[in-house]
């Protein structure tokens, strides 16, 4: 038996995020389609990220188990022809049979994008935020640095989100603006569910003065959901990466 990494990058415009789920349509759902009709048998993928509704990807991974011989790479061709338009397969590898995308020790990197103008762009509307009111990227700046680190992020995670520990540890977290698009830029070890989306909506806040770069560090250390800003909309967010080193399957992390 042989194991199968995917790198799928997708616009979540019209899905219901990743997670199989009754009556949705959803990426993994996909997958699984495209799979069990190439290899002739049913299969189902472990994804590493379960992106929400709406929420895009260029690097989410998923992994399977095949014993068909293909040349790793080519499951991506194969795939690519069997795959609706807006899911695509940027690559495939092998890698050791006991690998977990979810398990492993990765760096994934997010990015929130917001189209800070007065009206909408149909170009750009599909994977950008409009928010009309200016908002002062220095100050939004000066509030992720209080992000960066090892902290509890239970202010900023959805309420219902069960796990055992809500500390995460973030490498970088920053705001760039290319002409009217802002885009937040976040990198760790790993992510609490609707936690990007929150931090967005709470710099947010920042950015038009209803909160005060360092009220950040009262926001975490209050551990409360209501502390923070409100939960922005999921189709600013793409999952941009996902990098691992594990055993023989290693990337620059």
């Amino acid at each position: 038996m042989r194991r199968i990494l995917l790198r799928v990058s997708y616009d979540g415009t019209r899905y219901s995020g990743f997670q199989i789920q009754p009556n949705a349509d959803t990426i993994e759902e996909e997958l699984n389609k495209a799979l069990t009709d190439l290899c002739g048998i049913p299969i189902e993928v472990i994804g590493a990220s379960r992106t929400d509704a709406g929420v895009h990807a260029l690097g989410n991974v998923a992994v399977f188990d095949t014993e068909m011989q293909m040349d790793a790479y080519k499951f991506a061709y194969a795939l690519n022809q069997r795959l609706p338009e807006d899911i695509i397969i940027q690559e495939s590898v092998e890698v050791p049979e006991d690998f977990h995308p979810r398990y492993a020790s990765s760096v994934k990197t997010y990015e929130y994008c917001i189209k800070n103008a007065k009206f909408k762009d149909p170009k750009t509307k599909a994977f950008t935020y409009h928010y009309y009111r200016d908002l002062d990227v220095d100050k939004m700046n000066e509030a992720c640095k209080y992000i960066v680190g090892e902290h509890d992020f239970t202010s900023v995670s959805a309420v219902k989100a069960q796990v055992k520990t809500r500390v995460r540890r973030i490498l970088s977290a920053e705001c760039v603006r290319t002409g009217d698009i802002i885009t937040f830029r976040i990198s760790g070890n790993g992510f609490l569910y609707n936690m990007v989306r929150i931090l967005a909506g709470t710099l947010i806040k920042v950015g038009i003065g209803e909160l005060l770069p360092h009220d950040m560090v009262k926001i975490l250390e209050a551990k409360d959901r209501e502390a923070a800003g409100p939960t922005a909309p999921p189709e600013g967010l793409t999952l941009i990466d996902i990098k691992y080193k594990y055993k023989d399957f290693e990337e620059n992390a």
